[in-house]
């Protein structure tokens, strides 16, 4: 089953006085299936962000089809495409954006904490998400005094307490040390793999995207080329990916190799 479906996305960005034109997006066409763990990747100014941004209604596109679950999201009211996206899209940023003011627990349980679901039941779905990313023994503690890979699991499970059909995260490791981002990147596989989450990571890091099964490369606002993993392991993976950058193009120091 096709998830996500994209046709001839383009995204123009304008000057203030209309002056020049920045083309982001010159025509993405791409499909994800349910289930797919997929890394987009691509030299900086490439566009993966931006396209990150439009799949999951946080920006608009400037023309093209974009279907999430069958629905054309360029086609939905700003309230319609607010409750599509708090039903549907689970979203984990780089820089964890979690209330200092409130618990770990409470980070959590904010999505569902404005919803009529039962109480008991909410508590026992935290409590599950919790478990599953270890960081039940830290639930009364605040976003301050844990490490950044367990701020990001906490984001990762505020993302995923409304059973999301897609998760999107953009550079969910850009802001952790080398063992805090493996931590973080097998909770994404375990998601993957244990309740079929469809996730879609954006990222610089090819440590990062070996995680994923399938790779697709950007540049200048255009797919260029994928790769799947296909049975292979992952550091061979990796290498593959590394291959694929070299030809894509880059600076030497914007994509991490010191992993393996």
């Amino acid at each position: 089953m096709v998830v996500l479906n994209v046709n001839d996305l383009t995204k123009v960005y304008n000057s203030k006085k209309n002056i020049s034109k920045t083309n982001a997006l010159n025509g993405i066409n791409l499909k994800i299936e349910q289930g797919e763990f997929v890394g987009i990747m691509g030299p900086s100014g490439s566009g993966k962000t931006t396209l990150l941004n439009i799949l999951s209604g946080i920006d608009n596109a400037t023309s093209g089809k974009i279907e999430i679950l069958g629905e054309d999201i360029n086609k939905m009211s700003k309230n319609s495409m607010t409750l599509f996206r708090r039903n549907n899209l689970g979203y984990v940023f780089q820089e964890f954006n979690l209330l200092d003011s409130l618990t770990i627990e409470e980070n959590i349980m904010l999505p569902l904490s404005f919803c009529c679901e039962n109480l008991e039941e909410l508590n026992e779905k935290v409590k599950n998400i919790m478990s599953m990313l270890d960081i039940e023994s830290i639930k009364n503690q605040y976003p301050y005094s844990v490490s950044g890979g367990e701020q990001q699991r906490t984001a990762i499970g505020r993302a995923i307490i409304n059973n999301p059909n897609v998760i999107f995260a953009d550079e969910p490791t850009g802001n952790l040390d080398s063992k805090s981002s493996n931590i973080v990147m097998q909770y994404f596989e375990k998601l993957n793999i244990l309740k079929k989450n469809t996730i879609v990571v954006v990222t610089h890091d090819p440590f990062t995207a070996s995680y994923c099964n399938r790779i697709i490369f950007i540049k200048d606002g255009l797919v260029n080329s994928e790769i799947t993993k296909s049975g292979t392991n992952r550091k061979r993976f990796f290498g593959q990916i590394m291959e694929n950058l070299t030809v894509l193009g880059g600076d030497d120091d914007e994509f991490s190799t010191d992993f393996f």
